[in-house]
């Protein structure tokens, strides 16, 4: 929960020895205390509503849809979080548990960080905390962006190490112009379970109306 509080008082230093002046300061002093218990006490809807879902809130959230995705520079998440709010949906971000630099994102240099893992078919980056349950949803759609014309590694970890049975799986993918191409397919396979549709590349810059149009293939 997200809480916001700034409470202030100031005491009154003045040299005196009057027994009334202290008794006086005294409770001032008590009355402010608890104007300042009453008003951290206090929560709203609106605070409620705008802290972030931990995995475990998410489970128990009542929701029949999650969407999880993985997002190096923020465009994936930003599309994911869209969808997010026209599904009603919670939100799970695959968070590796060593982050993508600059320098690892580097496509032209055949030695940085993701050249080497999207070179090796077998290569399985960690990921930081991988709680999630999806216990309770009917329908997972699944984000990343596209590397080297398939989904990043990570998003290989994450489906090896869980069970979408009785779930229907939409694969969503960004990028700067490939297709979704093979990448929800080979994910398929590498889950072993699940109702996987084909799924769509989203642009960055879609429009509310065009989002609205392409989730409504799905329902």
């Amino acid at each position: 929960m997200l809480g916001l509080t700034a409470c202030g008082s100031a005491e009154n230093d003045g040299n005196t020895s009057s027994t009334a002046t202290t008794s006086k300061t005294e409770t001032q002093q008590t009355e402010t205390a608890k104007q300042t218990e009453n008003r951290e006490d206090k929560s709203t809807p609106a605070d409620t509503a705008a802290a972030p879902e931990t995995a475990d809130e998410a489970k128990s959230s009542g929701k029949d849809t999650i969407v999880v995705y993985f997002s190096a520079t923020g465009t994936t998440k930003k599309i994911a979080e869209r969808i997010a709010s026209v599904t009603n949906a919670d939100l799970y971000e695959i968070i590796p548990a060593e982050p993508y630099s600059d320098a690892d994102l580097n496509w032209n240099d055949k030695n940085s960080r993701t050249t080497i893992e999207m070179n090796d078919p077998n290569a399985r980056p960690a990921i930081a905390d991988d709680t999630i349950s999806f216990d309770g949803y009917s329908t997972v759609y699944i984000g990343y962006p596209i590397w080297w014309g398939d989904a990043p590694r990570i998003m290989s970890t994450f489906v090896e190490a869980h069970d979408f049975s009785g779930l229907t799986v939409i694969p969503f993918c960004t990028s700067g112009g490939s297709g979704i191409g093979r990448s929800g397919s080979n994910l398929a396979s590498q889950a072993g379970s699940g109702n996987w549709l084909d799924g769509d590349r989203l642009d960055g810059g879609i429009s509310e109306d065009e989002l609205k149009t392409w989730i409504s293939k799905y329902n």
